[in-house]
């Protein structure tokens, strides 16, 4: 079973009581833009099952099916305790060659590019991970791990990720020396050099100690968090795609056919020489680093948090009603375009501009909403639509008069 899903309302509840902590203790890591920023990149995450089609989950059939030991007794608490020590150790595997290998890189980059550091980060979440990741779990299933234990083990084991998200909770004396804390997980999001590709472990932080991957929170070097190609935006699109379309320029402009394929799998940050000298790249310089953080009127922002209520509503209907593949393309198409479009709103665009695209938004989702697939001109999903159109329309109307809308301050 999958635990995730049930676990999301309590991720929530943790979020705004980690929020009110910060408050009460003068020492707030939220920022409005970014945490909603990671939130829809968490909601796409959750939605991409719709479009996906289940490769990584046949390719385990296979393998259970011809290349597997006996299957294991899902009843029995040994199998629990086994395929949770693997998993943990498959996905060490998984998280390290995805620092260390470009195109899985490509993949897990969305999850470090917040330059802050909360609870709402552990849901900054990829929606690629599924093309590649998959080969690294089928150890467990050669092993004869039943695919139910797998997949609850798993689900486990991205919750207890979830909590070490946070600056607020200390060192834990003996705890770091065995299982993945907040403080050697900092040290995991952190962009200084001396922290760069260390702490991988899900659960077990004795993987990095086993394998020369592990270095402890220093007090003398305070850890400075996002990734050196500072991203410069919320888009999700461009959070998803940018490592990717990185990889297609230089693959694409160097004059060796050799690099056009190394680039893909070559070590993360390699560059063809060519196409380095010619389209070189500079990395921030932390010594001047400042957050990503364009300034928007206060209606701007409540605008952004209503469009993140209204993706999660949208996000719980798609996940506990039984519907068409058709049905979920279209629903994750309507979460992808109020992503992007709410990301826009928080980078400080032209008004004149987000108007019309939001306009272009409602408009395709109105006609997606009546677009001849079983059930969908249902009369609730229509209603739910007008009011939300109607609220939408009124926050657009009154942040056009909001002084200063019209101009807002460029982004840092």
């Amino acid at each position: 079973m999958n635990y995730v899903v049930y676990a999301i309302p309590f991720f929530l509840l943790a979020i705004l009581l980690e929020l009110a902590f910060g408050l009460a203790k003068r020492r707030n890591t939220y920022r409005l833009n970014d945490s909603v920023s990671s939130l829809l990149l968490g909601t796409l995450s959750q939605a991409r099952r719709f479009v996906t089609l289940g490769v990584g989950g046949y390719i385990y059939y296979l393998f259970t099916q011809h290349f597997s030991l006996p299957l294991m007794d899902a009843s029995h608490w040994f199998t629990w305790v086994l395929a949770m020590v693997v998993y943990d150790f498959c996905y060490y595997w998984l998280h390290r060659m995805g620092h260390e290998r470009s195109i899985l890189w490509a993949a897990h980059v969305a999850h470090h590019q917040s330059e802050d550091y909360n609870l709402s980060t552990a849901l900054r979440q990829t929606s690629t991970g599924f093309l590649l990741g998959w080969v690294f779990f089928i150890p467990m299933y050669v092993l004869g791990v039943p695919a139910e234990v797998v997949i609850s083990v798993g689900s486990l084991n991205l919750i207890y990720q979830f909590w070490v998200h946070t600056e607020h909770i200390p060192k834990l004396g003996w705890y770091e020396w065995f299982f993945v804390t907040p403080s050697n997980h900092r040290v995991h999001h952190a962009q200084n050099d001396r922290y760069m590709d260390r702490n991988y472990g899900g659960l077990f932080i004795l993987w990095d100690r086993l394998f020369g991957t592990f270095q402890e929170e220093l007090d003398e070097e305070p850890v400075v968090f996002g990734i050196r190609g500072p991203l410069k935006s919320f888009n999700p699109l461009k959070a998803l795609t940018h490592i990717y379309s990185d990889m297609l320029r230089d693959s694409w402009r160097t004059a060796h056919w050799r690099d056009k394929v190394k680039v893909w799998f070559a070590r993360t940050g390699w560059r063809p020489e060519d196409v380095s000298v010619l389209y070189p790249r500079t990395k921030a310089n932390l010594d001047r680093f400042q957050r990503y953080d364009p300034q928007v009127p206060r209606l701007v922002s409540l605008y952004a948090f209503y469009q993140l209520l209204a993706l999660s509503a949208v996000l719980a209907y798609l996940q506990f009603n039984d519907l068409s593949y058709r049905e979920g393309v279209a629903g994750w198409a309507i979460l992808l375009a109020t992503a992007a479009t709410t990301a826009m709103w928080l980078e400080a665009r032209s008004v004149a501009r987000l108007m019309k695209w939001d306009l272009l938004r409602l408009g395709a989702i109105l006609l997606l909403l009546v677009w001849p697939v079983g059930g969908v001109l249902e009369q609730g999903r229509l209603l739910a639509f007008a009011v939300y159109a109607l609220v939408s329309f009124v926050f657009v109307g009154l942040i056009v008069h909001e002084p200063g809308a019209r101009n807002p301050a460029p982004a840092s």
